[in-house]
């Protein structure tokens, strides 16, 4: 036992997991594309993790239990979300079976202007997400009506993507409703509510250049798509049946959320809305799945049933909106949760295994001066969401490395919560394999690659930390006796 505790991993051999996922990943992308999370990706990260254990059990001595116990642990941890992943599948589909998606779009296409399309998808989803605290609930809601209107005003998907990810992601950064949010400022010891504006130094202003660059591009990007748009709603209106009392959905969700039900009660009762709303108002939806004309309860509950975990296809006579309209329940979500536990594997082991802290404590070695400090802050929170795959032991393992730190040096607990947010938070969601990554993807069909570099919010918000903490703007400088501490 001795031996074991004395053995520690050094940071160059601990990186070499990281580079076996890389190189694996890269092999992975360029031979599978868009299939690769179909099994590939996460293939690679059971293999990254082999060579953790295989490095730790045969050159370390570390023993197999020690590993098991973290690897078990993280899968565990990611319990209640893998639920709210087959949750949020079912709201997916039973939101646009029921026809609630399908009013959003139809009503969404008479009244935003074209020109400030990508501009109203980022504010839209800010603020559902501000007043929701969860930009997964945001993205898997208004976020696909959202892709509905645009696709209909000829924007590609990545960019309707970019705007609503950015948009969800900073209502979900300065919400006090939202877990990351309280997580990031308990577990750096900082009060909530001045976390919060404290983060709005750094938050307000990538926001706003994220805004800049968004109604630019839709004023910029070719409207033609726009002309197609009567075409659109004319299949819809062929295909669902369109009414505002639908929009009771969505409203009987937000009033859950208003009173703070638990995310797993209301997205579950808003399935049970929507599933209500189908029976109601779509009867010739439910005749496509079940290929019955036969509207017996019994043929109606086959319908429900399959409605919340099948790949289902509605021809609608407009190509663009048939892929829209197809869901894929529950099922569509499995590939996702696999890539998930597949994930915590890999997170479960380096951490289990002390390579993870082997390197932020190389990097912690080296820091020096503000800048220095909050820049390995930043990078630390991105290397954890890389190496990890879940924004949540990022944000933990981040403030936990950094937090005896930050306090000998002499700086603010706010500090150190708002660069793990900076970066933790706010970069999961472009990180194909991380559990934000995947689940954003699924849910908006389409891939994190290929919506990453229009995630403007996400991308600003790390650099606009380290700019201000070179600027050193409402950063209280340490004493000249803490500066001095080693």
């Amino acid at each position: 036992m001795n031996s074991n505790k004395e053995k520690i991993i050094s940071a160059k051999v601990a990186i070499i997991p990281f580079v076996v996922l890389l190189f694996v990943l890269i092999f992975v992308i360029k031979n599978f594309g868009d299939s690769a999370l179909e099994g590939a990706s996460q293939v690679s990260l059971l293999i990254a993790s082999a060579v953790c254990v295989a490095i730790s059990m045969i050159f370390y001595k570390i023993p197999w239990t020690q590993l098991e116990e973290t690897l078990v642990s993280n899968i565990k941890s990611v319990g209640s979300a893998v639920i709210m992943l087959l949750l949020i599948g079912g709201i997916s589909s039973t939101w646009m079976l029921s026809g609630v998606v399908p009013t959003l779009i139809y009503y969404g296409l008479q009244i935003i202007n074209p020109k400030i399309f990508l501009f109203a998808s980022c504010i839209i989803s800010a603020l559902v997400s501000l007043l929701v605290g969860s930009s997964w609930t945001t993205i898997a809601t208004i976020g696909i009506a959202l892709v509905g209107i645009g696709n209909s005003l000829g924007f590609e998907s990545y960019w309707i993507a970019g705007a609503v990810i950015s948009g969800a992601y900073f209502g979900d950064k300065i919400s006090p409703l939202s877990d990351t949010t309280i997580l990031a400022s308990s577990s750096a010891g900082a009060e909530l509510f001045p976390h919060i504006r404290y983060m709005l130094v750094t938050t307000i202003p990538s926001f706003v250049i994220s805004l800049i660059i968004f109604l630019v591009a839709g004023f910029a990007k070719s409207a033609a798509g726009a002309d197609s748009s009567t075409d659109f709603l004319f299949a819809l209106t062929n295909t669902f049946t369109i009414s505002p009392w639908l929009l009771t959905v969505p409203l009987l969700t937000g009033v859950l959320i208003a009173f703070k039900l638990p995310a797993l009660i209301t997205l579950f009762a808003s399935i049970l809305f929507a599933s209500i709303a189908m029976i109601i108002s779509q009867p010739q939806i439910i005749a496509t799945i079940t290929s019955s004309s036969d509207l017996s309860v019994n043929t109606t509950a086959v319908a429900v049933f399959k409605s919340l975990y099948a790949h289902i296809d509605i021809e609608t006579n407009n190509t663009m909106l048939n892929t829209l309209v197809a869901t894929k329940g529950m099922s569509g979500m499995l590939n996702t949760i696999w890539l998930i536990i597949c994930a915590m594997c890999f997170g479960g082991v380096m951490v289990g295994s002390g390579m993870i802290k082997s390197i932020t404590t190389m990097i912690i070695r080296y820091v020096k001066g503000r800048a220095a400090i909050v820049s390995s802050t930043v990078f630390t929170g991105l290397f954890c969401n890389i190496c990890l795959a879940d924004q949540y032991l990022s944000i933990i393992l981040t403030n936990s490395l950094f937090k005896d730190f930050y306090e000998k040096k002499g700086y603010e607990a706010r500090l150190l919560s708002r660069s793990t947010e900076d970066s933790a938070t706010v970069t999961s969601v472009i990180i194909p394999w991380n559990s934000c990554g995947v689940t954003q993807a699924t849910i908006l069909n389409v891939t994190t690659l290929a919506y990453l570099p229009y995630c403007f919010f996400n991308i600003i918000s790390p650099i606009m930390s380290i700019i201000i903490a070179i600027i050193g703007y409402r950063i209280t400088p340490p004493t000249p006796e803490q500066d001095s501490k080693q």
